[in-house]
Formats: C-alpha cells, structure tokens, sequence
C-alpha cells in the first residue's frame, strides 16, 4: 500500500498523484510516513499526505520541537511555512507536508523531564507523541487516519494492523501518548492483560527480564484494587536515567488509547530497591479511575496515593502496619503544609505533596464511610467498578453520584461539604482511634476497636496475619 515511506523516497513531483491513487482503496484523509532515522544525529522525519478532504490546519500539541513545516503541492512545488505557538495553516492545494524532528536538539534546550521533548541514549529515545507529532488542530474523531513507521523497532500505544500499518483517528494523535524509539523490547503477561514494554537504555545492575517481571508484579497489586487489570493492554516505556540509584526518578500515565506509561528509573537502582519503589504503582493505579475532567487532583492523585498502601497491604509487599505507617507519615507532611488552612483552601493552592495528602484523606473518609453505609459489604473499589462502566472521563459530580450509588444512600456531598470547611486533617485522631491504628514511637499498632473489621478490610489484613 505504500510507495513512498519517509522522506527521500520519491521525487516530489510524483509522490502526490501516487500516493492518492493508492490511498483512496482504505478511505484515509490523512496518511502518516514516519521514518526513525538514527544518524548522524537522531531524528523523526515525518511526512504527511493529505489524502482527501483534508483539514487545512494544524498543531502540534507540545509546540516548541520544529520550526518550519514544508508543504508541496500538485506540481512538486514546496513552500516553508513557520510554525507559529504551535499551528501551521496549509495553503489550498497543498498534497503532503514534511518536517524533520531532530530528537536530542530540544531536550538539550529545555532540560526538562517533564516535558518529554526527548530523552535518549545513542538510538533508545522516549519521547511523547505530543511534541513531535503533528495532528490536525480540530480533531474531530470521523477523520480517519494510516500511519506507518519506518528506520527501527518503535513502540507506540496502538497496535498496527496487517503490513505494520497503523490504523488510527484524528482523535487518537491528540492524546498520542509516550512513545519508545529503539531500545529493546519485553512483554509482561498479566493474569488478564499484557503489557508491551521498551527499555530506552542500560541498567547497571538489572537485565530486562528482571525490569519486566517487577513491571508484572506491579500489575499484579493493581487487581487488588480492581477484580481485573483495567485494560486488556498497555504500554510501558522504561528510561534508565544516568547517575542515578533511586528506583524511580519519575513517573507519568498518559491518556492515550489504551493509556501509555513512562517511568524514569534509576539507571544504577537494584532489585532490593525496586521492591520498594512506589511510583511504578502510583501510575498504573491512575488507570484504576477515568480521567477527571476538568483535572481535579484531589480526586484523582488522592485516590492514587490513598490505593498505593492499600494494594501493597493488600499484595502482602507490606504490612499493614507498615502501609498505614506510609499514609500517617504522608497525613503529616499534609497537615504541615496546610498549616492549619481549610481543606478547601489547599485544594485552592493546588500544590504537591500536600494536594496529593489531601485527596488520600478525603479517599479514606469516603471509603470508612461507604463501609459503614453498607455494613461493610462495599468499598471505594466498587465506585471506581461503576465508573468504569460508564466510560473513560468523569466529572466530580459523577463521581460523586458514583460515590452515592454504591452507599445506597446520599453521601458524597454531604461528606465533602463537611471535610471543605474544617482545618485539614482535623478528624484524623479520632478516625484513627474508631479503626484501631495507634501511632507509637516505635510504628504502627493495630488493634481491636469500633471499626477494626472495617480496617481489615481496607488493608486485607486480618489482626492475627498483622501481629505476625
């Protein structure tokens, strides 16, 4: 189906009356030839074909990585066009545009993580889609979209069809996820899903298998929360950072379809520290809950950090003493942020950790009081269940309306309209008192109490198996 893949492969003049013949038999409005090109320096050279009844503009989401977009039309002629705050508007009669991404050149600029502008080591990159891929600037879902990738072994969020071609919508290049150039590849098999994975470097101390298998492990807590992974597919793309020992530098989900996952890891970290790593854990439970929209942080990095100690409570990584020690110690870091402020005042400020605290604090008083509600047949677990039957975003409301049906009563708002007003933290003591969580100075104790079952519930722990 495809006669010219990447840039040099034909002339100008008759790659647009080719390349729309052959095209027209699957329908596409836009076709995508995108070649990793390896040396001498490392780059994405990427040419767009614009098929039939083609947006005219267009955007890079994470702007700031190509300057100038060159545009042909029917005779082979090109113009530059400039890429102003991210968008280029293509001339009437324009066939295909081609742009050249030079990986290493932004990230050296920025030096920024976060940005996911390029990280690499000779030709194992990560890198987000956002940043180097160009998608139409309205993205409306009818417009059908053929990608293919030449020049090495990439991972991308979607999986190709026959011929290695790429099926995808306009939709699917806006939240293009993480993607992984060069490197190597491993599959971690999970009871229900599998996760395809690239290690963009070298660790020092780890081979790949003993990377996946943590990465298998992690999946695993995950169905603690939820009765199944919640995707039947994922990906993972591992960069080794240089000089570092900590497990995990940093982590990121990305809400492609299926979601996307980069994980920064020490590039000199061991195994014993990758047991105790939390962040790997932290993303992949994000895919436990729809993305909020508008971003509410307190919901959704609250219930993250909140599930993280009750699955490796729950997986039997740690204690319950242990797991209820972690989230004390972060209630603390909360409560000194907050300084005495109002929940709803920190949720105003929007600022980690204590944004992070906040929502786990709020995570636990929903999950208590569903229990109580339900005689402890039924948990936060089981609002996160409903809403994943109801669709990949959610707002407060309806997850609060989530909230309210699996008490059987109203709830969620009531319970929130209270907590916003008080000093932050306030209730903690006497919640801790009424599960049977004594802090010492010696840890954790766990004991009988009014809501202690509730507590093993929580945990999936009972006090016998959290004395030994």
């Amino acid at each position: 189906m495809l006669l010219c893949v990447g840039l040099g492969a034909c002339h100008p003049e008759v790659a647009p009356a080719l390349r729309a013949e052959r095209t027209e038999e699957a329908n596409p409005a836009l076709r995508y030839n995108v070649t990793y090109v390896h040396g001498p320096e490392p780059a994405i050279d990427v040419e767009v074909v614009l098929v039939h009844d083609a947006p005219e503009d267009f955007l890079f989401t994470d702007g700031g990585g190509v300057d100038t977009v060159e545009a042909y039309d029917e005779t082979g002629k090109a113009h530059a066009l400039s890429v102003r705050d991210g968008e280029v508007s293509v001339p009437s009669g324009t066939r295909f545009l081609r742009y050249h991404y030079p990986l290493g050149e932004r990230h050296k600029r920025k030096r920024r993580w976060d940005s996911f502008a390029g990280m690499g080591q000779g030709d194992a990159w990560l890198i987000a889609g956002k940043a180097w891929l160009i998608r139409p600037r309205v993205a409306d879902p009818d417009i059908q979209v053929e990608l293919s990738m030449q020049g090495g072994d990439v991972l991308l969020p979607w999986q190709p069809g026959p011929g290695g071609l790429y099926h995808l919508s306009a939709d699917d290049l806006v939240d293009s996820g993480i993607h992984g150039f060069g490197g190597r590849r491993c599959r971690a098999q999970l009871t229900d899903a599998v996760m395809d994975v690239a290690i963009e470097g070298r660790m020092t101390h780890l081979t790949d298998a003993q990377l996946c298998d943590w990465l298998r492990q992690t999946g695993e807590e995950v169905r603690k929360i939820r009765r199944d992974f919640p995707y039947p597919r994922i990906t993972v793309v591992v960069y080794p950072v240089p000089g570092h020992d900590e497990a995990n530098v940093f982590g990121m989900v990305m809400w492609s379809t299926p979601p996307s996952v980069a994980l920064l890891v020490g590039q000199d970290t061991t195994l014993n520290a990758l047991s105790e790593d939390w962040v790997a854990l932290h993303e992949m439970l994000h895919l436990t809950h729809p993305a909020i929209l508008p971003r509410t942080p307190w919901i959704s990095e609250g219930l993250a950090t909140y599930l993280t100690e009750i699955a490796r409570s729950r997986a039997g990584r740690h204690s319950a003493e242990r797991s209820w020690e972690e989230l004390l110690n972060g209630f603390q870091r909360g409560r000194q942020q907050a300084h005495g402020r109002t929940i709803q005042e920190m949720i105003d400020e929007d600022e980690p950790p204590g944004i992070y605290w906040v929502g786990a604090w709020l995570a636990l008083r929903i999950d208590v009081e569903l229990r109580r509600a339900t005689g402890n047949r039924r948990g936060l677990e089981d609002v996160l269940e409903l809403l994943a039957t109801q669709g990949s975003t959610a707002t407060v409301a309806s997850y609060g309306a989530a909230v309210d049906a699996v008490a059987g009563r109203p709830l969620f708002d009531a319970l929130l309209s209270e907590e916003l007003r008080r000093p932050a933290f306030a209730g903690l003591e006497g919640l801790l008192q009424e599960l049977g969580v004594t802090p010492t100075p010696g840890g954790v104790k766990l004991q009988p109490a009014r809501d202690s079952v509730l507590r093993e519930a929580l945990d999936g722990q009972s006090a016998s198996r959290a004395e030994k």
